[in-house]
């Protein structure tokens, strides 16, 4: 069997993080969390827990728990944990994130993945996603929320376009956001929203690598499919491009 049979595509290898966020943002995000000293540190839909891992970097003290579902990730986190001296602070479980008792914490980051805290049939599920991240977080501790919004309203040609069953009903915009994490218990600390060279480095290094393998490997037995899924990301994000848009929320909770 031929090495173009045997090798299969790598899988997010140029992605420090999951999402589109620079390395000049994630530093600034870094400093102002850690500002806060905190001791316990809550990752909700952690990936493979980079953000979390420069916070435990930047705060000797805490101690760290990141929670996500899949395995593949977990394990990379657990790597990189070990490789940066950070093993004995940094705990990440295989688990469901509803109605976590992981809680509370210090500092909760949950970047892209509020969904992980809402059940399913919730009439809007951010707000049951918010409401859980103020029970989550100490009273005088931080949340980092990273959330879509829509930077404009998107049109029918491009809801339909985008991942399957898109919906203008899927994102608020960010106004809506903020009022709806006021109105959970929070104040914005700090608003920012991800920009254009941050979506694109983030969605071309997010398939890269496999476009680059697929290039070298037309008759491989995993091509077709590949090929496909490919081109499907692309159009999806050609379709989101410009109008769907990544808010990070610092929220101290209210008293």
């Amino acid at each position: 069997m031929t090495d173009t049979q045997t090798t299969n595509p790598p899988r997010l290898t140029r992605l420090a993080f999951h999402g589109p966020l620079s390395e000049s943002r994630a530093a600034a995000l870094v400093q102002r969390l850690s500002r806060t000293n905190p001791a316990t540190v809550l990752d909700i839909g952690c990936g493979w827990g980079e953000l979390m891992l420069r916070v435990l970097a930047a705060t000797p003290e805490a101690t760290g728990i990141g929670v996500d579902l899949n395995g593949d990730d977990l394990d990379r986190a657990r790597s990189n944990a070990e490789d940066r001296g950070l093993g004995r602070r940094a705990e990440f479980v295989e688990e469901s994130a509803t109605k976590t008792a992981r809680g509370p914490a210090d500092l909760v980051l949950c970047v892209g993945a509020s969904q992980a805290l809402s059940t399913d049939g919730a009439p809007d599920p951010l707000i049951e996603a918010l409401r859980e991240l103020r029970r989550l977080v100490t009273d005088d501790g931080r949340v980092l929320l990273g959330e879509g919004f829509w930077q404009r309203p998107p049109t029918p040609a491009e809801l339909k376009g985008m991942w399957p069953g898109a919906s203008a009903d899927d994102h608020h915009d960010l106004a809506t956001l903020l009022d709806l994490a006021v109105a959970a218990g929070f104040r914005p600390e700090w608003t920012e929203t991800a920009n254009l060279d941050e979506w694109e480095e983030f969605e071309s290094a997010y398939q890269a690598d496999v476009e680059i393998w697929l290039a070298g490997h037309p008759d491989h037995p995993l091509a077709a499919e590949t090929r496909e899924r490919l081109d499907r990301h692309r159009a999806q994000w050609m379709s989101y491009r410009g109008v769907l848009g990544l808010a990070y929320l610092t929220l101290v909770p209210a008293r």
